[in-house]
């Protein structure tokens, strides 16, 4: 990164912001925490970034070290933008500073919520209980179109996210993304119902998904 933008300070969270701390960079970041996508997933999910600022942001974290570009073998034939290791250790602090922030309401302008950053709600904040039964669901968040189907796979560990749906899920649950996140926390679908949702299969998988979702309180 240019030494004119950098903060020209030693300590670790001056160099952290020098590498991640340009606009778009920490958003990028979280696009890309459950997996690997083309330039034109990130601008999907982040409708309010320039492509030429999102251009350099992608550069300018592979330079760092923080992303790599890789070709996807046939048939998808197609590049994409992935995490190194390294910056896969960025998302306890992407998922710190979103639960921080939870304490500032949003404004009338925050309301675009990216399909990845619902599903990494779930992935951070879902509460097992012991020992309880695995389940694997189809969740299609209807406003997203096709970047907004997942797998999510719910143990007695936690719950796992995955682009890709399991081919014979418990249940499977569509949605917007709205109604999902309203639903976080209940006990009761009849929220999700009133919203239009449709399931499919075993409505308890879907409530223990909804429910097992605590958002920290602001």
């Amino acid at each position: 990164m240019p030494i004119q933008r950098g903060y020209r300070q030693a300590c670790g969270v001056a160099r952290g912001l020098d590498i991640v701390g340009e606009r778009w960079s920490l958003l990028v970041v979280r696009e890309l925490l459950l997996g690997p996508k083309r330039f034109t997933d990130l601008q999907q999910a982040l409708p309010h970034a320039s492509p030429n600022a999102l251009s350099d942001r992608l550069r300018e974290l592979t330079d760092a070290g923080v992303l790599r570009r890789r070709q996807l073998p046939p048939p998808g034939n197609t590049r994409v933008y992935e995490l190194t290791t390294w910056g896969r250790g960025l998302e306890p602090i992407v998922v710190a500073l979103g639960t921080w922030a939870l304490a500032a309401p949003p404004t009338a302008e925050q309301r675009f919520v990216s399909a990845d950053s619902a599903m990494l709600s779930i992935r951070s904040f879902y509460v097992p209980t012991p020992q309880q039964p695995s389940v694997a669901l189809r969740i299609e968040l209807r406003d997203h179109g096709p970047a907004g189907v997942f797998g999510v796979h719910l143990t007695s560990a936690g719950a796992d996210i995955a682009h890709e749906p399991p081919e014979q899920p418990d249940a499977a649950l569509a949605t917007t993304t709205d109604a999902l996140l309203t639903a976080f926390g209940s006990d009761d679908l009849a929220g999700l119902a009133a919203a239009g949702a449709a399931i499919i299969g075993d409505p308890e998988a879907v409530r223990r998904l909804v429910a097992g979702v605590r958002i920290p309180a602001a």
